[in-house]
């Protein structure tokens, strides 16, 4: 693969949906991912929830880093609770249960980092 540098905008970006009663109800834009970029070491992306969508908890092997860009949600990380609001960081480790919720009145979007080449190099586990 030829690795460079890339930029790409959120808007250019198409937006895949989740409405499922395990995995949760929401909204996802993968900004880069080897499986699609020509990227390699970073897999991110914005999560788009409307009011009352969410993230069903969840496992997976590689850690994650969430940055809330807007809206407020209620994030659960081995079991406890914390409210994010913009500026919020979340450093989810390998293996920790976690899911969010947006119990806010507005849009949440949300930043999401893996060190992984690729969505196809983990698993979710539900």
């Amino acid at each position: 693969m030829d690795v460079r540098p890339l930029v790409r905008h959120e808007d250019d970006v198409p937006l895949e949906r989740w409405d499922d009663p395990v995995r949760g109800r929401l909204g996802f834009r993968t900004s880069f991912s080897g499986d699609v970029t020509a990227t390699v070491g970073l897999t991110t992306g914005v999560a788009v929830l409307q009011p009352g969508e969410w993230l069903g908890r969840h496992r997976h092997t590689p850690p994650e880093v969430y940055f809330v860009a807007e809206g407020t949600a209620t994030v659960t990380l081995d079991g406890v609770q914390h409210t994010l609001r913009p500026g919020s960081s979340v450093y989810v480790p390998g293996d920790a249960e976690h899911g969010i919720v947006n119990d806010g009145s507005g849009l949440l979007r949300f930043f999401y980092v893996f060190p992984t080449d690729s969505f196809e190099d983990f698993e979710y586990r539900f």
